[in-house]
C-alpha cells in the first residue's frame, strides 16, 4: 500500500512540472541520428550555415521544426569509394 501511495505521489508531482523550453530542441547527437549522419558531419553543416542551430552552454541545439524542414530537402551523399587497384 505504501509503495502505491509513493508511486501516486511521484506521478502527481511529475504532472505539475511545466514543460521545458528545450523540449522543442534536439542536441547535436540526437539530430545527427535523426538525419542518419555522423555528428561531425552535422557539425560541419552547422558551420556552413546550412542547418540553423543555437550554441547554448557549449552545445549545439537544433529546433525540431527546422531540422524537419532541412531533412525534407537533404540528400546525404555517401563518402568517396576506394579506388580499385588493377594488378
Amino acid at each position: 500500500m505504501v509503495a502505491y501511495a509513493r508511486q501516486q505521489f511521484h506521478a502527481d508531482r511529475r504532472s505539475c512540472v511545466p514543460d521545458s523550453p528545450f523540449d522543442d530542441y534536439l542536441d547535436l547527437v540526437e539530430a545527427a541520428r535523426e538525419l542518419g549522419i555522423h555528428p561531425q558531419s552535422l557539425r560541419r553543416l552547422i558551420k556552413q550555415k546550412r542547418v540553423p542551430a543555437v550554441l547554448f552552454a557549449g552545445k549545439y541545439l537544433i529546433e525540431r521544426d527546422k531540422l524537419e524542414m532541412f531533412k525534407a530537402n537533404y540528400d546525404p551523399r555517401p563518402g568517396r569509394k576506394p579506388l580499385r587497384r588493377l594488378i
